[in-house]
């Protein structure tokens, strides 16, 4: 495997092919399991390429059939080449075989997914940048190019300054598919790129994967160039929680814990980052998790027996060990094992907390914090988890059905997960995105993602305020508007002894600036036919009031270009979650947040509905 090195570079349509002039400005692609192997050489884009880019990117005009046929092409050539990604997963990002069998799947899904999806109705945005992590550089990659590509628009793909080999060789996958190399280009490089792209005003929409602090830059950054209204698609990780009560499966509940927690060395956004064990149990599973975990083999992850590997580079190595070396330090170990010296791996490591609220921040690599918790104090640990601000992933293990109810209405999280692990969704059955400082929504691998990609329905409003709205009175609106019931949720497709479920639920309330009564009527009634609240300004208000009025959930304006420039900086200034301006008709994830509850049924008895369907009687 070794013996095989690989070349990144721009892919533009002023010179789409590489090897390239300036191969001598190329830098190595380093192992993190085994710093001694270069994997291969990349290329980073230069302004010159970003620029060449910009310029040459043309949306893609083939019919969406014909779109449709060369993504579920290139979904079939990348299972053909399966043995190549793989190669390259497990020496350029450290996955282990079973992480990069489940990456291509996903990426595979991907593409067929959004390739249905497509329509004649649907018309391209225009240009998106395309912006991917370096945890999934092969399955988000590609789950953002090919939605965007459905569609119709033109991409520029930058993906994480890590893992470009196997981003680049997934371009040349699609370029031979049949996709133009005007509507998918492709530059490498570090946040100056990035940075450049999202700075761009002829970009109509970016996707991007990875921390909260970025996507705040990049949501001020297209603020200040990019058209008022231009879409920002991001998923941004959080700190998530597990509650497991008295009356869970302590061998069921252990194998999931050990998967959320440590699978993919714990560098996944959904990963398990708080555990939260009733007092009454914790000593029994306390033993059981730490006999599970001295099972784990850490270690090269092209050898079938480890079970995580490195994580991917020195910064993210320093980060956690220091992390843990304070916990060490205060006396808050509760159990790690061993991993190898040479390599940036780190040992898995549970660390006792009192709450979810000691954690200041996202430790992203395999490290569990535990804390415990009384029966009685149920209500008072999700009120905790969700002060924190983010909503991604949840699990919760239990066998008390009311219990389940309560939690699931109760929790702010856009993907729950009942006595299961809270990791690996799956494309069309557990569609996966966050709300709150988790992301914007919608949902990867939903309904409702497709939609953004393409340019909205317009909405011009010929009306103006003739009076001034009043910031206090619609402080007391926004705190107090009622919100409506949600829709029953729709069943989605799984495996037997699986439950998934999505559900729409209103984000709150969407204020409606007009400008001018008839046009923010309107825009109540759209938010209101969406499943959403939402609230009239009945005047004019100044943009600066937007930084302060909470809570806000969205702001609608149909008016002149120049004020809506001063209301998308002023929400670009607010702390905490990214609020969106929308400028066009809204749709369905402007009004709701999406929330996709996956339940095993095995782990309760089985599932009442599935015996029913078979003709058996129906047990509780």
């Amino acid at each position: 495997m070794h013996d095989a090195s690989f070349i990144a570079g721009p892919l533009t349509s002023s010179e789409p092919k590489y090897p390239r002039r300036r191969q001598e400005s190329s830098s190595p692609v380093i192992n993190p399991a085994q710093p001694d192997d270069i994997v291969g050489q990349v290329t980073p884009a230069s302004p010159a390429d970003v620029a060449d880019a910009l310029a040459g990117a043309e949306i893609w005009t083939a019919d969406h059939t014909t779109r449709a046929a060369v993504l579920c092409k290139a979904a079939d050539a990348l299972e053909t080449d399966a043995d190549t990604l793989f190669a390259l997963l497990a020496r350029e990002a450290g996955k282990t075989l079973p992480d990069a069998v489940a990456e291509l799947r996903e990426a595979v899904d991907f593409l067929r997914y959004y390739a249905t999806q497509a329509s004649p109705d649907m018309q391209a945005r225009g240009i998106w940048t395309c912006i991917s992590p370096w945890n999934f550089p092969l399955a988000i990659f590609l789950g953002q190019v090919s939605a965007a590509l459905a569609a119709g628009n033109a991409v520029i793909a930058k993906p994480a300054e890590q893992t470009p080999l196997v981003a680049f060789r997934a371009v040349q996958i699609l370029h031979d598919a049949g996709v133009p190399v005007a509507a998918l280009q492709f530059l490498p490089g570090g946040g100056d790129v990035g940075a450049a792209l999202t700075a761009d005003p002829r970009i109509n929409g970016v996707a991007f994967t990875g921390s909260t602090a970025t996507a705040l830059k990049i949501r001020a950054s297209m603020a200040a160039h990019c058209a008022p209204g231009t879409p920002l698609i991001a998923e941004t990780g959080g700190l998530n929680a597990m509650i497991v009560d008295s009356t869970a499966l302590p061998e069921h509940a252990v194998r999931d814990i050990v998967n959320g927690a440590f699978r993919s060395a714990g560098q996944r956004c959904s990963a398990l980052r708080c555990l939260y064990v009733q007092s009454d149990i914790a000593d029994k599973l306390m033993t059981m998790l730490k006999g599970a975990m001295d099972e784990l083999t850490v270690g090269d992850p092209w050898h079938l027996s480890t079970d995580l590997g490195p994580v991917i580079d020195a910064a993210a190595h320093k980060t956690i060990a220091d992390h843990i070396a304070q916990a060490q330090t205060d006396g808050r170990i509760l159990h790690q094992i061993s991993a190898p010296a040479t390599g940036h791996f780190i040992a898995p490591t549970v660390i006792r907390v009192t709450g979810i609220a000691q954690m200041t921040r996202e430790i992203f690599g395999p490290v569990l914090h535990v804390a415990t918790f009384e029966a009685r104090d149920l209500d008072r640990v999700i009120d905790d988890i969700n002060a924190m601000g983010y909503g991604l992933t949840f699990g919760l293990h239990t066998r008390i059905d009311d219990r389940v109810q309560t939690v699931v209405e109760r929790i702010e999280a856009g993907n729950i997960y009942v006595n299961r692990d809270q990791i690996g969704a799956v494309v069309g059955s557990q569609p996966f995105g966050g709300e709150g400082l988790s992301g914007t929504g919608p949902k990867a691998g939903g309904p409702h993602y497709l939609p953004r990609f393409a340019a909205p329905e317009p909405a011009q409003a010929t009306g103006i305020w003739d009076h001034a709205a009043d910031p206090a009175a619609l402080q007391k609106q926004l705190a107090a508007a009622p919100m409506p019931a949600s829709p029953a949720p729709t069943d989605l497709p799984g495996p037997t002894g699986e439950s998934n479920r999505h559900g729409l639920h209103p984000r709150g309330a969407i204020l409606c600036m007009g400008p001018g009564q008839k046009a923010a009527a309107a825009q109540v009634a759209a938010i209101a036919a969406l499943g959403g609240v939402g609230i009239n300004a009945d005047g004019d208000l100044p943009p600066e009031a937007l930084t302060t009025l909470t809570p806000l959930a969205g702001v609608i304006w149909w008016g002149d270009a120049a004020t809506a420039r001063a209301l998308e900086s002023a929400l670009s200034a607010r702390d905490g979650k990214i609020i969106a301006l929308i400028t066009g008709q809204p749709d369905r994830a402007h009004a709701c947040h999406e929330r996709h509850v996956c339940i095993d049924t095995t782990a309760a008895g089985g599932n009442a509905a599935l015996l029913a369907e078979v003709g058996g009687p129906a047990r509780t």
